[in-house]
């Protein structure tokens, strides 16, 4: 189901959601790897939003290059599409970080791009990230049902 391109590269689209129920609070990650039709919501503890969303970043460059290896992932063009426009545009250089408590997230991103031929980031808007999202609150709520998250 991936889209190959040019000298033999794959292109991989994946849709990426953090969120915090309050700021900082409760918080989950959502992924959705499209091209490769995989989902995952993972609750993260707790996170401000910002954290979320480059958390689930970083989780989704991880994911991609375990769900198709390394040979493969040196080879992809990856294509991560969020709803967060100061994440999209700090990460594309538009925007300085100016949040010291996310340069770590930025420079994970950084080296994990290492990993693959490319990688973009590229903004939508929520009604494009449903999936995604729909990931975020999944696990948030599961969370809760454990009684693991106090709200």
């Amino acid at each position: 189901m991936t889209t190959m391109h040019r000298g033999g590269s794959e292109k991989i689209i994946a849709h990426t959601d953090g969120g915090s129920r309050g700021n900082p609070g409760p918080a989950a990650i959502g992924v959705y790897v499209k091209t490769l039709d995989k989902k995952y919501g993972v609750a993260i503890g707790t996170a401000t939003n910002n954290d979320a969303e480059y958390q689930a970043i970083v989780f989704a460059l991880k994911k991609i290059k375990q769900l198709i290896g390394a040979d493969a992932a040196s080879r992809a063009d990856v294509e991560i599409r969020a709803d967060s426009q100061l994440v999209v545009n700090q990460l594309s250089g538009t925007f300085k970080m100016k949040e010291e408590s996310l340069w770590k997230y930025f420079i994970e991103i950084w080296n994990r791009k290492q990993d693959f031929a490319s990688v973009s980031f590229v903004y939508v808007p929520r009604e494009e990230n449903t999936v995604a999202d729909a990931m975020v609150n999944e696990a948030l709520d599961e969370e809760v049902a454990r009684g693991r998250t106090l709200l």
